[in-house]
């Protein structure tokens, strides 16, 4: 008896210091922001239904008062960032945690979603001016981007050097080379891994909106504007990007090779994550984001080195949402943390979010994520007051009553959504947009696709998910309404019986 209380006592020990923070363990913060979408042409004299663009000529002084259908000062959930919005985000990441953060992750889309008739020379005047804030605002530290599909069409070795002051010489090789790099840590033994996840997107865009394509009487500067081209892309250059997407395949191997042999542990930090829109509920040629071959792809390589890495950071989405990765057997062994957008405006859905960043907490050595901070602006408030008041929404540990932050932890939550306790999926889904009211609550098919996307990254799998859970779904959903029919009718008899008394 004796013998089996001491081996209790010993487990219950051993397992509660696995839960307690490394005594030697350094804390230290990171920033992650995304998806910019800074608009130059915003106005607040703009139509919200034609990009918060002013088309026409400015109404009078006695006639030019907001009303709710005016772009705001902040922006509108209809349309991109004014400069004003980028500008309150990164004082506000100043002000919150600016001096005491080690780096900050940049994942993508500076530009906005109209930016690409812009000449190359403009779409890079826009990027160096979201460079020179960054840069003033974060001084003694390193900024880590990527590149997004949004973020111009100029070359690489041009953008490598409106970046250089951030990436040493060995990263910036490779960057200006296709759009990717590695950096190691100098006092840690984390390593930062910067995909070009352009190379591996589904080769579906949506058409640009009708307002990006004709002038509406209003003449843009000729300055501002490309030639017109005979064709988006030669078969040279879809040649060039497959073999360079080839060599960043092989490039990432060997860096998750050598990273295991020296016992680094690896961020890696893209535009584009793998698997499926949670948010889209329709044809699944929508949801897709890598091609089929490259999702299989890197997902496979996450699974033979996912002993080394420690987080998956991503944007792209405008959402605040995680997936998770699971081994052959089923045991879930990586987490991709995606993180929501400073722009307001979701294309292609018609929904939106509030504007948002993230402060994440993490051991500075091994590179564990150990929580994070989400922090938002109220948009219509800010525009009532005139003032950006950006302020914390959630702890993540706190707000989903987590331990700790790992793949296991994460998958234990995501099993509550299809539990009979709705309030956790209620609390992930008030998040996932960033508090933006929508119109009808996410239940049935709309819950099941967010469960499906997190938890399965394989595109045949989500299928077979969104089928298969689909069934026990409304078998509860049948369940629930029979009960309430129960629940209800002692009340009914009693209203028929009232009436025929009456």
């Amino acid at each position: 008896m004796m013998t089996k209380l001491n081996w209790l006592l010993t487990a219950c020990l051993t397992l509660s210091l696995t839960w307690l923070p490394d005594a030697h363990a350094r804390i230290g913060y990171f920033w992650h922001i995304s998806d910019l979408h800074l608009d130059t042409f915003y106005s607040t004299q703009g139509d919200i239904y034609k990009s918060c663009w002013q088309l026409t000529r400015a109404a009078s002084s006695s006639t030019s008062t907001v009303t709710l259908e005016s772009p705001g000062p902040f922006g509108h959930y209809n349309c991109d960032s004014p400069w004003s919005l980028i500008e309150s985000a990164v004082k506000s990441m100043k002000a919150k945690q600016g001096d005491n953060v080690e780096f900050v992750l940049w994942t993508g889309d500076a530009l906005s979603h109209s930016a690409q008739p812009l000449s190359e020379q403009k779409q890079h005047e826009i990027l160096r001016n979201i460079t020179d804030l960054l840069g003033r605002s974060f001084s003694s530290q390193f900024i880590f981007p990527v590149l997004g599909h949004e973020d111009g069409s100029g070359s690489y070795r041009k953008m490598g050097e409106l970046w250089r002051h951030w990436l040493p010489t060995e990263a910036l090789v490779t960057f200006e080379q296709g759009g990717f790099y590695s950096i190691e840590q100098t006092k840690s033994r984390l390593r930062i891994v910067a995909l070009n996840t352009n190379f591996m997107r589904h080769d579906h865009d949506p058409e640009p909106e009708a307002d990006a394509k004709v002038s509406h009487n209003f003449r843009w500067p000729s300055e501002y504007f490309a030639e017109p081209k005979a064709s988006s892309r030669s078969t040279t250059n879809m040649a060039q990007d497959e073999q360079l997407a080839e060599q960043q395949w092989l490039w990432l191997e060997e860096i998750l090779s050598k990273s295991r042999d020296k016992q680094e542990t690896v961020y890696i930090v893209g535009h584009m994550p793998p698997g499926v829109d949670e948010r889209h509920l329709g044809p699944q040629h929508n949801q897709l984001i890598f091609t089929e071959r490259n999702n299989r792809r890197y997902l496979d390589m996450v699974r033979r080195y996912a002993s080394v890495i420690q987080g998956q950071f991503f944007g792209h989405l405008h959402s605040d949402t995680f997936r998770l990765v699971y081994d052959e057997q089923g045991k879930p062994i990586s987490f991709v943390m995606i993180a929501p957008s400073i722009v307001p405006q979701k294309a292609g859905i018609g929904s939106s979010n509030n504007p948002a960043l993230r402060l994440y907490k993490f051991d500075t050595g091994s590179g564990q994520v150990l929580d994070y901070t989400q922090f938002w602006l109220d948009l219509p408030l800010a525009n009532r007051a005139h003032e950006p008041l950006w302020q914390s929404e959630y702890n993540l540990t706190h707000y989903y009553g987590l331990a700790e932050i790992s793949a296991i932890a994460l998958h234990n939550f995501a099993e509550r959504f299809t539990g009979n306790d709705a309030s956790w999926f209620s609390r992930y889904h008030r998040a996932n947009a960033v508090r933006y009211q929508t119109g009808s609550p996410c239940q049935g098919l709309c819950m099941l696709n967010h469960y499906c996307a997190i938890t399965r990254l394989d595109y045949d799998e989500f299928r077979l998910c969104m089928e298969t859970e689909q069934l026990p779904l409304q078998g509860r959903a049948g369940a629930v309404a029979v009960l309430s029919i129960w629940l209800l009718l002692p009340l009914l008899i009693s209203l028929c019986l009232a009436n025929l008394l009456g």
